[in-house]
């Protein structure tokens, strides 16, 4: 399973967070954002600190996706 934040940046985008803004708000570091912007796994306190500034569940900004792998 890959993980994809879209939803999260498009959530920032309707209240109007940048991206500088909400990692000020939450206090995470540029790495987990980078994490982020790159659809990479982050660990569950990072979530509920973006959740807890966005007024959000987890699943209004992420989603789990299939591995495209082949089995030839």
């Amino acid at each position: 399973m890959k993980v994809s934040y879209k939803k999260l940046w498009y959530l920032c985008v309707e209240q109007e967070i940048g991206k500088a803004e909400l990692r000020k708000r939450t206090g995470l570091s540029s790495a987990t954002f980078t994490k982020l912007r790159r659809n990479q796994e982050v660990n569950l306190s990072a979530l509920l600190k973006i959740a807890e500034v966005m007024n959000c569940n987890a699943g209004d900004m992420m989603d789990f996706l299939p591995d495209d792998t082949d089995d030839e």
